[in-house]
């Protein structure tokens, strides 16, 4: 109580007597280090405040200074402990040493004594020489980590050890922990950061861009700025695994589903993937997938219309070459032959062409299906809405990115991509999928559909990596149509439409020739001759704020968005005069000529948009409230801790997410000449070198967008260096069972045959079943793939040795950095054998997780896999191209990296180490006080867990009790359960990070402590098996309401089962979902209102 009263309540004054110096500011922000000669120091702490001087001790303001006046810290020069400590280093919020024990503070004239007893508060003591360093109030470090000095003095007393140092002393292996200090600097204030990095996003030039290639101007409508971006309900939350506290995002994530299927005219789309040229590489998997293994050989080609996208093109070749499937790219599509498509799985087609052109291709269709060939579509959403949609001409699949639906560029991202196909291809789709399900009150309920074909089930055959998608985009771009409705939609298709015919009639006045005439849509391409003219039409459009396209030496095109104006296209049609002398008789005129919509031939038939949900936004009101009420049905970090082992769900901090949103950020174009992005390109640049410096390595590409993405970008780096030295036949990747499914998944798609190595009984790698391993495979062995400390949350004795054994038979090693955040500035991979890793901006360095994306996953790694980093056709990023492409920008999402930025230079050396120390502090914490009620599955060789531990559900099942009904029941408490059935099944893997204070750390324990007394009475049979509080959890507000209750159990057991969980109650908004109704009635769209008034 006085510790708690002390920190909240005090202001302490800090003197050093030498120089009667004064300082003030409050407790909990405030640290003074002292050093001082012969092991001497003085600290004087009284109350400040005359208003707190009968609180905790009842002493006066007045006695309590003059007490402090006399109290003195001195040493004893006889004790041998003392001169050990070294440096004397004190906290000045209780005079503790910092890391190095505890201090009691009983009153102005008693000892406080450290518990060695080395170190004594005596009065009358020398003062010598002090030298302070003080930190501001408004330090950052502070108000990201949870645990206040106190709180973890607690946690200490609790585990059982005298200092956080010493705890980390236990917890990683000497020969893993790094003697290297960060060299990142000293951390700053939130207005500092904020500062600096505004005068960073100035750099960026403010041009507007017209180049098209999939980006494109948009306006994010400020209700769906304010309610969805702007907000941490929705950008705070995990993946919606958990049914039935996801269904506000579930929910609109079904809205984005049945806006692709409806303009597409394909019944099922999935939830979002990483960007259009993913998507692209997606659908030709998809294409050669779904064929038998005698066809597999035979259909080994994968055709691509030369008019599409250069990145997607360069995505495509990359994920081709480790697949064994050839990419050609042909002038005219249309023209390969029967034998040809005989020959191929699959083609793909944009639509409209990346330079503007479009063409009716149902005959195509039909041709490519006689032969057994897929046909797939690389489309934009906002010219579906006026052409004639793919699924009505016979396309199988459809996808793109939905970017322009209210997400701005941001220098390439982050953005939803689409993807919808036939039906009878469900179960090969890529990325999740929401299906309509009911729960245990036969109310329509949502959840993740055919999880089956997920790489956590299926590993190394799985239908994809994918685990991070982009579904906060994806609920942006689905609020975008919302808010717009069908006809808004309709009408700025038009409106684009009608800009480019009127820039194509002023061509052709102008006498310049277009390359494909009356433009379909919203691009057209000037042919101009020469080099020169088209150098000055650039140069002319540049000086007057404009980027536009080159195609090629002679050759501009112009792409137009819903933002351009009537003022722009006078000013680009001004640099046009310029080039071909003429001038055009009047714009005014030419927009009344011109009739925006499709030819007849490409003209969409059916109505887009038709479920009732797009149709009854009609205003401001409706929408904010449905975007809340939304939100209210979910757990965020908003609500309570979310502690999803190896997810890290730390803070996402709103001085992080703010600059998210600046313009100098949002309107950049990925392609844009360098000079216009050079805040990004410094901001890259501090990301890349900080990064490096955690991890070791000197090499570091920011592309990948996604951890999965650079697990697959860093597998692809080691195949090719194996290939540039002659031995490409290396192609196994040892695997630990324990390992996450996006390992064996990625290490698949980059072509590689996985070997499963078993853990011993400790749950660690068995070494010599990997050595064994490791001398089977040696002329074959690419690498190993280790996640460090491992997924059972250890971390493991023998790292070295395994890198080693690696090492000595030819191989590489990789490591999954997604438990990195017990890491930074405590160990650095490539210190202990690591050639190459990828980290987790999304966990680790705080990009919030989206509700399942956003995310970056870059890698960094050893000089020797330099080289073949991933690269970009268009904007190079290497000085020799690697020919890799991993995503379609050059940066990958390169508009969250200042998220990363703001935290790394906020937290700095210090701060950053220390939130590692007290990640696994709290870790340590929870597992110490929950062991004896579970068994706590995995610990160290010191009896000890890193950041995250295991608690073993499986002896409940001889009550009927599983994993399931326990993270079921959390909900109940107002908590998100910890990671469920992996990477042990019938286990829960908790892991707290370390932004939750000890209060919220407790209440979590507490509530699973009460969750353990629920079994012992369903165990000892107070309460039966099919009738309890965890087998009929969550317990809606509805069931908890009835009129009847028929169950062996309070309704205020059921709802309120611990007395703090009434002032924060969360209500799940439906019951128990039914799992296997929905796979088994699959149903991917919006269903009518009807429906849910039926149910009701």
């Amino acid at each position: 109580t006085l510790f708690r009263s002390l920190e909240e309540n005090w202001v302490y004054k800090v003197v050093a007597v030498k120089n009667f110096q004064k300082f003030s500011m409050p407790c909990r922000y405030f640290s003074a280090r002292v050093l001082a000669a012969h092991k001497q120091a003085a600290i004087l702490l009284c109350r400040s405040s005359a208003a707190a001087s009968n609180r905790t001790t009842g002493l006066s303001h007045a006695s309590s200074l003059a007490a402090s006046q006399r109290c003195m810290c001195s040493s004893s020069d006889a004790s041998e402990s003392t001169k050990d400590l070294g440096s004397l280093e004190l906290l000045s919020t209780l005079a503790q040493l910092e890391d190095r024990g505890m201090v009691t503070f009983v009153s102005s004239n008693a000892q406080i004594t450290m518990p060695s007893e080395s170190l004594q508060f005596t009065p009358q003591a020398n003062i010598h020489e002090l030298e302070w360093v003080f930190h501001d109030a408004d330090r950052f470090i502070s108000r990201h980590i949870g645990p206040s000095t106190v709180e973890q003095i607690r946690m200490l007393s609790n585990i059982g050890v005298s200092s956080v140092d010493d705890l980390i002393n236990l917890v990683i292996p000497e020969h893993i922990r790094t003697s290297h200090a960060l060299q990142i600097g000293d951390g700053c204030s939130e207005q500092e950061a904020l500062d600096e990095l505004k005068a960073i996003a100035s750099l960026n030039s403010t041009c507007r861009s017209m180049i098209g290639m999939g980006y494109h101007g948009t306006s994010t409508p400020s209700v769906v700025k304010r309610g969805i971006l702007d907000d941490p309900s929705w950008y705070t939350p995990y993946t919606p695994y958990q049914a039935e506290i996801s269904q506000g995002r579930l929910e609109m994530l079904l809205n984005f589903q049945t806006m692709v299927s409806e303009l597409t005219a394909l019944p099922v789309a999935n939830a979002s993937l990483l960007d259009e040229g993913t998507a692209a590489a997606e659908a030709m998997t998809m294409s050669k997938a779904r064929l038998s293994t005698a066809a597999k050989k035979a259909k080994n080609v994968f055709f691509v219309d030369e008019d599409t996208h250069v990145s997607t093109v360069s995505v495509l070749r990359t994920r081709a070459s480790l697949q064994g499937i050839e990419v050609v790219v042909v002038q005219d599509v249309e023209a390969l032959s029967q034998k040809q498509l005989d020959n191929a799985a699959g083609v793909l087609i944009s639509y409209p062409t990346s330079t503007g052109g479009g063409r009716s291709w149902q005959k195509f269709c039909e041709k490519a299906h006689s032969a057994d060939c897929l046909v797939a579509v690389a489309c934009d959403p906002l010219a579906l809405c006026m052409l004639e949609a793919p699924g009505n001409w016979g396309a199988d699949i459809a996808f793109g990115s939905s970017q322009r639906f209210g997400v701005p560029m941001m220098n390439g991202g982050p953005h939803a991509a689409f993807f919808a196909a036939r039906h009878g291809l469900e179960r090969l789709m890529p990325g999740r999928i929401v299906g309509v399900s009911t729960d245990s009150d036969g109310k329509i309920s949502y959840r993740l559909a055919l999880q089956t074909r997920e790489n956590h089930i299926k590993r190394d055959k799985a239908t994809s990596n994918i685990c991070t998608a982009q579904a906060l985009l994806a609920n942006i771009a689905a609020a975008y149509a919302l808010h717009h409705g069908p006809q808004g939609l309709k009408s700025i298709a038009l409106r684009v439409n009608g800009f480019a015919k009127a820039l194509f009639e002023a061509s052709k006045e102008l006498g310049i020739r277009t390359r494909h005439g009356i433009p379909n849509f919203d691009t057209i391409t000037l042919e101009l001759g020469t080099a020169v003219s088209a150098d000055r039409l650039m140069s002319s459009a540049l000086s007057r704020g404009f980027n536009l396209r080159r195609v090629s030496p002679d050759a501009v095109g112009i792409s137009i968005d819903e933002t351009t104006t009537v003022e722009d296209l006078r000013r680009v049609i001004t640099c046009m005069e310029e080039v071909s002398g003429k001038c055009i008789s009047s714009l005014e005129g030419t927009l009344k000529s011109v009739i925006p919509g499709a030819p007849s031939h490409l003209e969409r038939k059916s109505q887009p948009l038709t479920s009732e949900i797009f149709h009854i936004m009609n205003s401001e009101n409706q929408l904010t409230r449905y975007l809340e009420a939304l939100s209210r049905k979910d757990i965020s970090l908003v609500n309570s801790m979310m502690p999803l082992g190896s997810c890290t769900m730390k803070l996402n901090a709103a001085a992080e997410m703010a600059p998210v949103t600046w313009p100098e950020f949002t309107n950049t174009h990925p392609f844009a000449p360098v000079d216009q992005a050079a805040g990004f390109h410094k901001i890259i640049s501090d990301v890349s070198r900080w990064l490096g410096d955690i991890t070791g390595f000197k090499h570091v590409s920011l592309q990948p967008n996604s951890g999965a993405t650079g697990e697959y970008a860093g597998l692809i780096a080691i195949q090719q260096y194996h290939a540039s030295n002659g031995a490409g036949n290396r192609n196994v990747c040892l695997i630990p069972r324990s390992a996450h499914g996006t390992n064996p998944a990625s290490a698949t798609m980059a072509g590689m045959i996985v070997k499963v190595v078993d853990s011993d009984q400790d749950g660690n790698i068995d070494v010599e079943k990997f050595r064994d391993m490791a001398d089977k495979y040696q002329d074959s062995l690419a690498c190993a793939m280790i996640t460090y400390p491992s997924t059972h949350g250890v971390f493991e004795e023998t790292m070295k040795e395994l890198a080693d054994i690696v090492h000595a038979k030819g191989g590489m090693v990789y490591m999954d950095g997604a438990n990195m955040n017990a890491q930074v500035g405590l160990a650095r991979p490539e210190e202990y054998g690591v050639d190459i890793c990828h980290l987790n901006l999304h966990k680790t360095f705080c990009i919030p997780h989206g509700g399942g994306g956003p995310g970056v996953g870059p890698i960094a790694c050893v000089d020797a896999l330099a080289p073949f980093l991933p690269d970009n056709p268009i904007l190079p990023i290497l000085q020799k191209p690697s020919g890799v492409s991993v995503a379609s920008a050059p940066y990958g999402s390169a508009g969250i990296l200042p998220i990363t930025w703001m935290y790394l230079r906020m937290m700095g050396t210090k701060g950053l180490t220390e939130a590692s120390k007290v990640a696994i502090l709290s870790a340590n914490y929870m597992a110490s006080r929950l062991e004896g009620h579970f068994k706590i599955l995995y610990k160290g060789q010191s009896g000890y867990v890193g950041h995250e531990f295991i608690i073993d559900a499986r002896p409940f099942k001889s009550a009927g009790i599983t994993e399931t009904d326990i993270a079921k029941r959390l909900m109940d408490f107002g908590f998100h359960a910890p990671t469920m059935s992996w990477p042990v099944t019938g286990t829960l893997m908790i892991e707290p990070t370390e932004s939750e204070d000890l209060a919220e750390l407790d209440k979590y324990v507490e509530a699973l402590i009460q969750i353990r007394k629920e079994i012992a009475a369903v165990e000892s049979g107070l309460l039966p098996k099919d009738d309890n509080p965890l087998v009929n959890s969550p317990h809606t507000q509805v069931v908890c309401s009835q009129e009847h209750w028929n169950h062996p159990y309070t309704r205020a057991q059921a709802a309120f089962p611990l007395p703090w969980v009434r002032d924060r109650k969360f209500w799940p908004s439906v019951g128990r979902v039914d799992n296997a109704a929905g796979d088994r009635n699959l149903r991917c769209t919006c269903p009518p209102l009807s429906v849910y008034e039926n149910a009701e």
